[in-house]
C-alpha cells in the first residue's frame, strides 16, 4: 500500500540526447511539491550512445531492441541502488520509436525488471495509453511544471521550455490552482533542440556534443535555411502536437554546403526559431521562459532564443530549481499520480480526448496493477492500492 499523504518518489529519465541516465528523488502528494531531494546522474559511455541510436525508429521485436533493452535496465538498475528511502519509482526508460499516429510510441526497458531489482514498486510506459486513446503522448512533464510554477510563487503566465534532443514547451497560468482548470496549461514539441547538434558533432569532429557552444561561436547562422526550415507542415500545426528526434531527415542534408561552425550556429538558430515560431500559439505571450535541459548551457542557442522569443530567458536555476534535473522530478511527481489515481495528461497537453492517468504499475513480487492500457478518463488505481 503506498501511505496517504506525501510519500519519497525517485524519478529517472533517459533522453534523446543519450548522454546519459539521470534520477532523482522528489516529496509529494500527486498536487504539491512538498521538497526535492536527492539526485544523482549515470554519464552513458559512446559505444553505448552508439548502440542505442542504431536503434532508434525500431520497435519491440526487431533487431537489436532487446539488448538496448537490457542495457537501459542495467544503467537505471546501477543509478538507482545508490537511492534510498523512496516508496515509489517513475521509470520513463529510453525512446526508440514515437509514432502516435501510426504504430504507437516505444519506450525500451522493463519496469517489472526494476521493480525485482530494487524491491520498490515502479510505474513505467506512462505514454502508450496516451497515444491509444488518441493523445500524442508527449510531452508528459506540464502538470509537473504547472506544479513547479505554484512552487516558485508565479504570478502570471510563463513558459518552461526543455532543450533535451527535442524541444518541448509548457505554458502555464498557475493563477487556476489545477492543470487541469480552462486555460491553465498548453504543451507541445516545438522542434529540434539538442539532438541534430550532437548528430553534426559527432558526424563531423567525433564528439558527444558542441561543449561550451565553443563550435557554434565560431560560425554564421544561414538564415535561408532557417526559414525554408520554418516552412515546414510541423510549424502550422496547432498544439498540442509531438515529435521523435528524427522527424526532419532533410535538415542535416541541408547543411552539406556550410562549414562546421556555420552548420552548428545555425542548428542553434533553427532550434530557437521553432520556439520563436511555437509561442505563437500560446495563449498570451509568456512573461519569460525558464529553460531546463542540456540546451541552456549552450550560449549560443540561448543567446538566439532571446534574439528571437521577444521576452526574458533565463536557465531554471535562476528560480531554484535544477535543469539537470527537472525531468526526472517530473516522472517521480507522475508516478504518484498515477499510483493516486490522478490523470497524468489533458487536451490541452497531448491532445487526448479527456484527462487520462497513463502507466502500468509493476510490483517486486510480479503482481502488475492498474491494467496495462487504462481507458479513456478512468483512474489507473483505485486511490494508491499498491
Amino acid at each position: 500500500m503506498l501511505k496517504q499523504g506525501p510519500v519519497w518518489a525517485l524519478g529517472t529519465m533517459s533522453g534523446t540526447s543519450l548522454d546519459g541516465v539521470d534520477a532523482a528523488m522528489l516529496r509529494t502528494d500527486g498536487e504539491e511539491i512538498l521538497e526535492f531531494g536527492e539526485s544523482a546522474y549515470l554519464e552513458r559511455g559512446e559505444a553505448d550512445r552508439r548502440r542505442i541510436a542504431a536503434a532508434f525508429g525500431r520497435w519491440p521485436g526487431e533487431p537489436g531492441v532487446e539488448a538496448v533493452a537490457e542495457l537501459i535496465e542495467t544503467e537505471h538498475a546501477r543509478l538507482l541502488s545508490r537511492f534510498e528511502g523512496y516508496e515509489l519509482v517513475g521509470f520513463h526508460g529510453q525512446t526508440l520509436a514515437h509514432e502516435p499516429r501510426g504504430r504507437g510510441t516505444h519506450q525500451a526497458g522493463d519496469g517489472q525488471v526494476l521493480a525485482e531489482v530494487l524491491g520498490q514498486p515502479v510505474v513505467w510506459d506512462f505514454r502508450s495509453s496516451d497515444v491509444e486513446l488518441g493523445g500524442e503522448g508527449a510531452p508528459l512533464a506540464p502538470f509537473f511544471h504547472h506544479a513547479c510554477a505554484r512552487w516558485i510563487g508565479a504570478e502570471g503566465p510563463l513558459a518552461f521550455l526543455n532543450l533535451g534532443g527535442v524541444g518541448n514547451l509548457t505554458w502555464v497560468d498557475p493563477r487556476p490552482g489545477s492543470p487541469l482548470a480552462e486555460g491553465a496549461i498548453l504543451a507541445f514539441d516545438t522542434g529540434p533542440a539538442n539532438a541534430p547538434l550532437n548528430d553534426l558533432v559527432q558526424a563531423r569532429l567525433g564528439q558527444g556534443y558542441d561543449a561550451g557552444g565553443a563550435l557554434a561561436a565560431t560560425g554564421v547562422i544561414d538564415e535561408e535555411i532557417v526559414a525554408r526550415f520554418l516552412r515546414h507542415p510541423f510549424f502550422f500545426k496547432r498544439p498540442p502536437k509531438s515529435l521523435d528526434r528524427n522527424d526532419f531527415p532533410d535538415l542535416a542534408r541541408w547543411l552539406d554546403g556550410l562549414d562546421d561552425g556555420d552548420a552548428a550556429a545555425t542548428l542553434c538558430a533553427v532550434a530557437a526559431a521553432s520556439v520563436a515560431v511555437g509561442l505563437e500559439h500560446c495563449p498570451e505571450a509568456p512573461g519569460e521562459i525558464l529553460v531546463t535541459g542540456g540546451g541552456r548551457h549552450h550560449p549560443v542557442m540561448m543567446s538566439e532564443l532571446s534574439r528571437r522569443c521577444g521576452c526574458p530567458v533565463r536557465p531554471v536555476e535562476a528560480v531554484g530549481l535544477d535543469g539537470d534535473m527537472l525531468e526526472a522530478q517530473a516522472f517521480a511527481y507522475l508516478a504518484v499520480r498515477v499510483a493516486r489515481g490522478l490523470p497524468t495528461s489533458c487536451r490541452a497537453t497531448t491532445g487526448v480526448a479527456a484527462a487520462v492517468g497513463g502507466g502500468r504499475i509493476s510490483r517486486p513480487d510480479g503482481v502488475q496493477l492498474a491494467g496495462d492500457r487504462p481507458g479513456l478518463g478512468r483512474p489507473v488505481t483505485s486511490g494508491g492500492d499498491i
